[in-house]
């Protein structure tokens, strides 16, 4: 009943992290990103940003993964990016620390307000805050179930000699506390049930310092992990941040164990000593590394060169198996397969094309016109695919099922035609007329390319799990879209009863843009439009007032 107890208190502490997390992720994710990329242009600023959306998120792992979308899309630069995780570090530190101190009354509270926002909000981000509401209160609770939990372990010799020999050996609790902040994913969540243990009695504070100090490697170890597919300069980024963070804190394992012999200059009791050098450790490696930033990125570019392709020159390899139409479920599964690898592509166009618009380079423009080819193929392909199956006798599902595959293929051609034709051509125009938006401009053509590329890894994830909700809300995101685009245009007309000279040699460039990146957008869109037809949550035009389901 020990075992069970505790399990069950470490698996509702991980949940009530996700929670809080996910809701602020769609809560808040588009004004998130934008503080992420424009903070990026001063390293104290990019790393209080760090801090601040760490707080938010309750992860520096969700930061790291954000970030490294920018610096993929070269929107943000290793040396900018590498600050904000530094900070971000320093973010999840101070979580630990908030959310070890509380009121009675809180928990209650937190419950109940979350539980009312949720259930009785008609505004997105009213009930997204609900959630996170209820996320902190059933925090607060698993840690009191830690707590409850662990009372009687000090009656038990077997706990008391294990914990001790934790205490002497530094380096197997370093390991211990790596490898659990990995398998829980949240350094927050483990640093939590580390330092509970320590205010109960139950764990040595040398057995909970290494396990913290391990935690560290383990939470930089989760982006390493989640990013081994992102381009080279996400990579460089990431990896430097887990060079810094894993490395420092094995060196400060050293200095404890053998130089340190006592921890009381943090705090007087042994569950402050332990918080603290959690956040001592992240606030110093932030303050000694971030204004050397720009140095370890140009190592981290001498030491990690661009791998070469391993599967270059195979040719691509179709997911639509002419053996499985006799199967219609697996043929129709195939073609969802396609359909996520074109997804994909325009996604990855879509990142690379603003890249062109700052400076022009060939080699971009010609990949991306390169990857426009290979979506306009899969989707013939597709479309042909689908069309034979359809020969056959279909049961009326899969028959509606297989023409939403072949619609949501087109929809993602005219997205991909938009990218490759329309703002490609828009870029090489205005690097070939020696002109350059003003900085105003930039920065609003920047926010809302970050925006439709937000929305587009969205609609991935609804090809992906077909999740009515997050159809809905891409939907929501379409109409928002579409009002951000008529404000931006108003306000570059603005500039323009102004004179601005920038603005007047750039004005057709930067409207048609904003149009091609609303028409992208919509196009993207409607691949939720399918899902959200049989729930009953689309009209003909619109979204209904409330969603069918509620979860």
């Amino acid at each position: 009943m020990f075992f069970l107890h505790i399990a069950g208190a470490a698996a509702l502490l991980i949940w009530a992290v996700r929670l809080v997390r996910t809701g602020v992720e769609r809560a808040f994710a588009v004004q998130l990103r934008l503080w992420l990329r424009r903070s990026a242009k001063n390293r104290a600023l990019a790393a209080f940003t760090g801090t601040t959306s760490a707080m938010l998120l309750q992860s520096s792992t969700a930061v790291a993964i954000l970030v490294s979308n920018f610096v993929s899309a070269k929107t943000i630069g290793i040396a900018g990016g590498l600050a904000i995780l530094l900070g971000a570090d320093v973010g999840s530190a101070l979580v630990a620390q908030v959310l070890l101190v509380r009121a009675e009354f809180l928990v209650p509270l937190l419950l109940l307000a979350g539980t009312a926002m949720f259930l009785r909000a008609e505004e997105r981000k009213l009930r997204q805050t609900g959630r996170i509401l209820i996320g902190l209160g059933l925090i607060f609770v698993s840690l009191d179930m830690i707590r409850a939990a662990t009372a009687p372990m000090m009656d038990s010799d077997n706990v008391v000699h294990v914990l001790q020999y934790l205490g002497r050996d530094t380096l197997t609790a370093f390991a211990i506390g790596a490898i659990f902040a990995w398998l829980v994913h949240s350094s927050v969540a483990a640093v939590l049930l580390f330092v509970t243990l320590v205010m109960q009695g139950v764990m040595p504070v040398t057995a909970a310092a290494s396990m913290v100090l391990g935690a560290n490697l383990g939470g930089a170890m989760i982006a390493y992990a989640l990013t081994l597919s992102a381009s080279i300069n996400a990579r460089r980024m990431i990896v430097s941040n887990l060079v810094l963070r894993g490395g420092g804190a094995a060196l400060l394992l050293v200095c404890l164990t053998f130089f340190v012999s006592s921890l009381d200059w943090l705090g007087s009791t042994g569950m402050r000593q332990v918080i603290n050098l959690h956040l001592v450790f992240n606030l110093g490696l932030a303050l000694i590394a971030v204004p050397f930033a720009p140095l370890i990125a140009r190592i981290a570019e001498t030491l990690m060169t661009a791998p070469a392709d391993p599967v270059e020159g195979l040719g691509r390899i179709s997911a639509l198996d002419p053996t499985a139409l006799g199967t219609p479920e697996r043929a129709l599964s195939c073609a969802s397969r396609e359909l996520i690898r074109m997804g994909e592509t325009v996604e990855q166009m879509l990142r690379s094309v603003i890249s062109i618009y700052d400076k022009w380079d060939d080699t971009t423009a010609a990949a991306i016109q390169s990857q426009d080819k290979a979506v306009r193929r899969m989707h013939h392909e597709t479309k042909l695919y689908l069309a034979k199956l359809n020969r056959g006798a279909l049961e009326e599902e899969a028959s509606q099922r297989s023409m939403d595959l072949s619609t949501s293929a087109a929809n993602l051609e005219a997205a991909s035609d938009i990218i490759a034709r329309k703002m490609v051509g828009l870029a090489k125009h205005l690097n070939s007329g020696g002109v350059a938006f003003s900085t105003q401009g930039w920065e609003e053509i920047c926010d809302f390319h970050d925006r439709v590329l937000a929305n587009t890894q969205l609609a991935l994830d609804v090809i992906i799990t077909q999740n009515p909700e997050t159809a809905r809300e891409l939907v929501a995101a379409k109409e928002r879209v579409r009002a951000v685009e008529t404000l931006l245009q108003q306000q570059h007309l603005g500039r323009l009863q102004k004179g601005m000279v920038e603005s007047i040699e750039t004005s057709n460039i930067h409207q048609d843009t904003l149009r091609a990146l609303k028409q992208a957008n919509a196009f993207v869109a409607m691949i939720a439009h399918p899902i959200l037809s049989d729930t009953g949550d689309l009209l003909s035009s619109r979204l209904t007032d409330e969603p069918a389901t509620e979860g």
